[in-house]
């Protein structure tokens, strides 16, 4: 793999620990500036919703800029962003410092992945978007706990001013690493928009939305869950979430492999066992070993449909697949969001902290039937016509009149 994609994976590592770490010094920021826990959770609202909004506005704003210049602009969107968010002198300024480093994360990641897969032979394209996403994966194994760790002992201000930092070396990265790559001869933004009429690069991307939101039904309340239901003490919850990033970790690697070498089979199997130890995690959660086991394995299974789930969306937008990669990122965020609302519902509900695992199962599973369905869909439009003109069967020579 070439150095280029390490140059990417920096950068991903730094917009993964920002994207996550505020998760956990929410109780922190809100002391700081005088509001309530619901409201400082604007911050982490703010920003999936700035990703979503943010991946198809710069990536159609960057169609006509080179992809490492882009590349290095939005991580100079994203140093911004971050550096707004360490000085910081109100809750409102903070929460506008979150928006503007989210307009980069789509984005980057979209261009990351055409970029990422054009460095390498086509054989070894999801294996070279799997590394790049590492960066995203390690971030929250080591990221975000000592971001974390640092925000509490030192202060939240110096964690983001240190993933500032992270930015910079990013870019550095970039800039030294990433070879020139020139935006492909005749492709405009019209060209980009045109991939969203195609049906597979629509389902994928409702693949993504249901299958890692999955993931996130049961993610986003895992604290309460560990702690009301399993009996962890309530600072296990950062090791529980450490197990989970090093599943990422090892699921991205292996979906980036496999994806490879059969793509479709790889999402049955990822999205089908996802599925199935979700709904398991509904009984798994009341053992401390068997609730540990199982979060690694959410975390295994969800990343594993990553580097799948990106390429699918770059196969089948070829030839303008920028802007549709960018806005496959937004629908990872956009089943994050959807999946945490759910898990909601069902817990305001009455159905306990263990029902949101079913919401992520029955997600999960539906993701599955489009990955089917997708496929057939699939077969059947490069399957021979059955009959050609004139009535002659397919695969049967046509008469020859004398």
């Amino acid at each position: 793999m070439p150095l280029a994609l390490l140059a990417l994976a920096i950068g991903a590592f730094g917009i993964g620990t920002t994207e996550f770490v505020i998760m956990g010094l929410l109780p922190e920021v809100a002391d700081d500036f005088g509001v309530s826990i619901p409201t400082a959770g604007l911050l982490v609202t703010g920003y999936a919703l700035g990703v979503v909004a943010g991946a198809p506005l710069m990536t159609a704003l960057g169609t006509k800029i080179p992809r490492k210049r882009m590349l290095m602009l939005l991580m100079g969107l994203f140093i911004a962003g971050n550096l707004l968010s360490a000085v910081a002198p109100t809750f409102t300024v903070m929460l506008i410092g979150r928006v503007v480093a989210s307009l980069a994360h789509g984005a980057f990641f979209g261009i990351g992945s055409v970029v990422a897969a054009e460095l390498v032979a086509p054989s070894k394209k999801a294996g070279a978007i799997a590394m790049m996403f590492t960066g995203l994966t390690v971030a929250n194994v080591v990221g975000v706990p000592l971001g974390t760790l640092v925000g509490q002992h030192v202060g939240w201000r110096v964690t983001f001013a240190v993933v500032a930092a992270l930015g910079v070396v990013g870019l550095a990265g970039i800039a030294k690493l990433v070879p020139e790559l020139p935006k492909p001869e005749g492709v405009h933004l019209r060209h980009e928009l045109a991939a969203f009429k195609n049906a597979q690069v629509l389902l994928a991307m409702a693949m993504t939305v249901l299958g890692f939101g999955g993931v996130f039904a049961a993610v986003t309340y895992i604290a309460p869950m560990m702690t009301h239901v399993a009996g962890f003490a309530d600072g296990s919850v950062t090791w529980l979430l450490v197990l989970f990033g090093l599943g990422m970790v090892g699921g991205n690697l292996i979906g980036g492999k496999f994806a490879d070498r059969a793509l479709m089979p790889m999402l049955y199997v990822s999205l089908g066992a996802l599925a199935v130890v979700l709904a398991l995690f509904t009984l798994t959660a009341h053992n401390k070993i068997a609730a540990a086991v199982t979060v690694a394995l959410i975390g295994a299974l969800g990343f594993a449909t990553v580097p799948p789930l990106q390429k699918r969306v770059l196969d089948q937008a070829h030839g303008a697949p920028t802007l549709a990669s960018a806005v496959n990122i937004g629908a990872f965020n956009l089943g994050n969001a959807l999946s945490a609302w759910l898990g909601g519902i069902v817990i305001t509900a009455g159905f306990g902290y263990t029902s949101p695992n079913w919401v992520g199962a029955a997600l999960a599973a539906a993701a599955l039937v489009l990955a089917v369905l997708s496929a057939a869909l699939e077969r059947r439009d490069s399957a021979p016509s059955a009959v050609v003109t004139g009535g002659t069967p397919a695969g049967q020579p046509a008469p020859v009149h004398h």
